[in-house]
């Protein structure tokens, strides 16, 4: 009896599972992130290979009738070079051919059967995508930290860090928001430094300075926390992360188009206030939650192995 197999490869991890006709989960694999753009291709391929060598189990890898991998940074494969290291691992799991797809088309396919619409992605980084086919056509955003990645974890960090130098430029007096971004980056002391805030100023601004750009992601879950405190400068950023975050989405749509939008990644938990008022401004509109990429990737392998018809697989 054949299966498929679906494969999730992000940063920091990996997850695969094999998957038979009816939609019945089979058997799970997991491994470490697989991302070729942060990890050797010859790491991030042997992981993917494992996690589906574990989802087979006792499973005939010859019996496997298709395989799709979401991958985050699967341009990478575009260099031949690359692309030969993955066949290799292909091949030595015993199984093929394998797609592989962009990571957000899995996360929409985890959505919505609808072969059309729209998805947003906001996690470390952003990017909006119009799906034709539950192919991703185009896309808006997605430039990395130094040159967009707008409404991202990236970005509501970095504006969490600018807000607090203001603060501190006009001297102030710091909010939840400010206050929390200063013991974050320079200790609990620096919030009892008394009225001169010059010092402050220079120390956030070289602590900010010395660590890799993408490190300002670890001051996003502060913008949310003072933002619940009723701090206007958290209100003032998140309305103004999920403006733009809006903006790229309806950009990769067509005018008065009615398809899902579906939303993908922790910014855009509809339990934060950025996702909250991303919801509200796409009211009207079919809007979904992606949730787990690794369904979306094993249902991708079964339409392409069994056709329309086949069945989602159910959540583990």
């Amino acid at each position: 009896m054949s299966h498929v197999v679906g494969v999730d490869a992000g940063g920091t991890s990996t997850r695969a599972i094999a998957v038979d006709a009816s939609g019945a989960v089979l058997g799970t694999g997991r491994a470490d992130g697989a991302n070729p753009n942060s990890h050797p291709p010859h790491t991030a391929a042997s992981r993917i290979a494992s996690a589906i060598t574990g989802a087979l189990g006792e499973l005939d890898p010859a019996a496997t009738a298709a395989c799709v991998v979401g991958m985050a940074g699967v341009s990478k494969l575009s260099d031949p070079s690359i692309a030969e290291i993955f066949e290799a691992a292909w091949k030595d799991a015993g199984i093929g051919p394998v797609r592989t797809v962009p990571d957000p088309e899995v996360a929409y396919a985890s959505a919505t059967s609808s072969p059309d619409g729209s998805v947003l992605v906001a996690g470390t980084g952003s990017i909006a995508g119009r799906i034709r086919g539950r192919r991703m056509v185009s896309t808006v955003g997605g430039y990395g930290w130094l040159l967009g990645d707008e409404g991202s974890a990236y970005w509501l960090g970095r504006e969490a860090v600018r807000s607090t130098l203001d603060v501190l430029g006009r001297g102030g007096e710091p909010g939840p928001l400010a206050r929390a971004v200063l013991t974050e980056a320079l200790g609990p002391s620096a919030v009892d430094a008394g009225s001169d805030r010059s010092p402050l100023w220079r120390a956030l601004v070289t602590s900010a300075n010395a660590e890799a750009p993408i490190r300002l992601a670890r001051f996003a879950p502060f913008v949310s926390e003072a933002y619940r405190e009723g701090d206007p400068a958290a209100d003032e950023i998140t309305t103004r992360a999920a403006a733009l975050l809006v903006t790229n989405v309806m950009t990769a749509r067509d005018p008065g188009e009615r398809t899902p939008i579906v939303l993908v990644g922790g910014v855009l938990s509809s339990e934060g206030p950025v996702g909250t008022k991303v919801r509200a401004e796409l009211a009207g509109l079919e809007v979904l939650t992606s949730t787990d990429g690794v369904l979306g990737a094993a249902w991708l392998a079964a339409v392409d192995a069994y056709g329309e018809g086949a069945p989602r697989p159910a959540h583990r």
